[in-house]
């Protein structure tokens, strides 16, 4: 009865919690063939959509856009390169840190008969014109660098979170950081994990008190769960399971975790395939990650897992994942979760293959709740309204 009347009060708590999400259509600037897709949300309250499209002379172009209020801005290029490493999990990211400091990362396979793949990043001072990139890490061989994720760590720096496979997939792999400075170029480097799951995107937010990284580890028995470490008052923590969900796995999943974050509020949304139960999870902290609450099941079907996680203004999350259904076999799904384990209604956003579909992206600011996925056709965008 009490668990009941909680969630019962959480409902009521939380204005128009039980209504579905209705995922409104909004065209894009992307061009066909366009894929990659990410969003981040300015200091502004603007939305940031980048991709990555085919450009001249069989190169590839990191693009973005700006949308204020009902109309996206003239979609600008970054960078125009021919090794875009055009793989779902490796999503370029476009970060406008202040009005005077935007910054970009992606992976380059260099040559696609090895598994080398690089890190770069560039700036800008304006979003407009941007720094030469370079490789954002201090190692040169033709190994993995990749699987990033970016924050600001200060007030002119951010903070590429990646992983580094020095010695092959059987040897461990680790997580490394990496200071970039507002010219784009890197101040330092540590190692922050010294095995992890291979494959499996990082993620990273800003806290009330410092940087929160959301991972998969690993173990020498292959459990595969989401470790999460924290950089407080000038030091990390030790990395510590989000929840020991005690997935064993002898593979690599491409599948992680998705963070979000506002003063000391924070959600963690996570697929795990254990028990034989693949299904998405989320967990809340209300102390900027160092403790977690009871996980809370966000999917109803058989879940594939790529999460994504935003926030709203009354302190609930907004969750998305794959699902299994439709024609072609998966399923963008959305649904808003109260901190106290309120799950409301579901949404069925697109649906079509999950490759194609890619790791679908949300962002929610004063201008509302997108999210963008792919598609054979070119990257989509929709409005999330009640």
């Amino acid at each position: 009865m009490k668990h009941c009347a909680l969630l019962l009060f959480a409902a009521a708590t939380f204005p128009g919690f039980g209504q579905s999400f209705r995922p409104d259509p909004v065209t894009n600037p992307s061009a066909k063939a366009s894929v990659q897709p990410n969003l981040s949300v300015a200091p502004d309250g603007s939305v940031v959509l980048s991709w990555v499209e085919p450009a001249p002379n069989g190169s590839y172009a990191l693009r973005y856009a700006v949308r204020r209020r009902t109309q996206w801005s003239e979609a600008h290029t970054i960078a125009s390169r021919p090794h875009f490493f055009r793989q779902p999990a490796e999503l370029p990211e476009v970060v406008a840190i202040t009005d005077k400091l935007w910054m970009a990362h992606w992976v380059e396979m260099p040559n696609e008969s090895s598994e080398a793949e690089n890190v770069y990043v560039s700036s800008s001072s304006d979003g407009v014109h941007w720094t030469t990139p370079s490789i954002a890490h201090q190692d040169r061989s033709p190994v993995q660098h990749g699987l990033v994720s970016m924050a600001a760590s200060g007030p002119d720096e951010i903070s590429l979170i990646w992983l580094e496979a020095l010695h092959g997939e059987d040897s461990p792999t680790y997580l490394m950081r990496t200071i970039v400075n507002a010219s784009g170029k890197e101040v330092r480097e540590e190692r922050l994990d010294g095995d992890v799951c291979a494959c499996c995107p990082t993620t990273i937010v800003r806290t009330a008190k410092g940087l929160l990284i959301a991972y998969r580890g690993h173990t020498p028995q292959d459990i595969r769960d989401i470790s999460v470490v924290r950089f407080e008052n000038g030091k990390w923590s030790q990395p510590k399971t989000l929840n020991a969900d005690n997935w064993k796995l002898n593979a690599c999943p491409t599948n992680a975790a998705a963070v979000a974050a506002k003063g000391d509020r924070v959600a963690v949304a996570w697929f795990t395939g254990a028990q034989d139960s693949p299904r998405v999870q989320i967990a809340f902290s209300s102390d900027s990650g160092s403790t977690f609450g009871k996980p809370t099941l966000v999917s109803t079907g058989r879940a594939f897992g790529y999460t994504s996680v935003a926030l709203d203004d009354d302190g609930s999350a907004i969750v998305s994942w794959l699902e299994q259904g439709g024609q072609d076999g998966a399923r963008v799904m959305v649904r808003q979760v109260t901190p106290a384990g309120a799950a409301g209604p579901v949404a069925r956003v697109a649906e079509g293959g999950r490759m194609a579909l890619g790791y679908p992206r949300l962002a929610h600011s004063s201008s509302g709740t997108f999210i963008a996925w792919g598609d054979p056709k070119q990257v989509q965008t929709a409005q999330l309204k009640k």
